[in-house]
């Protein structure tokens, strides 16, 4: 079974066309293991209409590439998904998507497809990835009527892994990009968050090296060890 989806049968109507780009995902094994500087990392960002991931909606995506421990800045990728609503709430204050913008976005379906083609088989990675996980899950299901499944690396529990001493009193991804002098271009932007979030990632894979932690296999243990740790009773 693939890691990054599999999918059922759902009452939606599916295209013809996109059910061949969904037979045409990769259905493989796991993302590659090996050296960390040889992988291919996508690193996603969603903007949404609020933070409650049983209702609230993924209004755009934005992903950036890392690929021989650099970002490829020839293959980014944006989409605004089309949304009818008058208004989305207070959120649009946050991420300045207003109805017009959204109104002139890309079909969801055809959007979730883009966005599954473009990561292929490649590993994940966002900050507090569990959310982003879900609300690209739960998108996924209802435009495309499959259920998708990813394993995406937490960038948010990285970061204290390989730098403890450096972990801000704020340690959202505003904290850890202030520590090392990053800079968003737009804040609260999809694409533009995905590419301050993979900067951050190079200074985490450089401090990984210089831990002895050179291939997937020792960081995600390392990882591993680290939550048991955190979940110790009496820490």
């Amino acid at each position: 079974m693939s890691l990054l989806h599999w999918w059922r049968k759902s009452e939606m109507t599916v295209s013809a066309s996109q059910r061949q780009r969904l037979d045409a995902l990769p259905a493989g094994d796991r993302p590659g293991q090996g050296e960390l500087r040889q992988q291919r990392w996508v690193v996603v960002d969603v903007e949404t209409t609020g933070l409650n991931v049983q209702r609230d909606e993924v209004l755009s995506i934005g992903a950036v590439v890392i690929e021989d421990g650099a970002i490829d800045f020839s293959q980014p990728f944006e989409r605004t998904l089309l949304h009818h609503a008058s208004h989305t709430g207070p959120s649009v204050l946050i991420h300045g998507l207003g109805p017009s913008e959204l109104a002139a976005g890309t079909d969801p379906a055809e959007a979730l497809l883009d966005f599954l083609e473009f990561v292929g088989s490649c590993r994940l990675l966002a900050f507090h990835a569990p959310f982003d996980q879900r609300m690209l899950a739960r998108a996924i299901k209802r435009h495309l009527g499959y259920r998708w499944r990813a394993e995406v690396l937490d960038i948010a529990e990285l970061a204290p892994l390989l730098l403890p001493d450096k972990a801000p009193r704020e340690a959202g991804l505003d904290g850890w990009a202030r520590v090392f002098g990053l800079q968003a271009e737009e804040r609260h932007h999809a694409a533009a968050d995905a590419m301050v979030t993979a900067e951050l990632m190079l200074v985490l894979l450089s401090h990984a090296r210089r831990q002895e932690l050179h291939t997937v296999e020792e960081l995600t243990e390392h990882l591993s060890q680290w939550r048991r740790r955190q979940n110790a009773p009496g820490l």
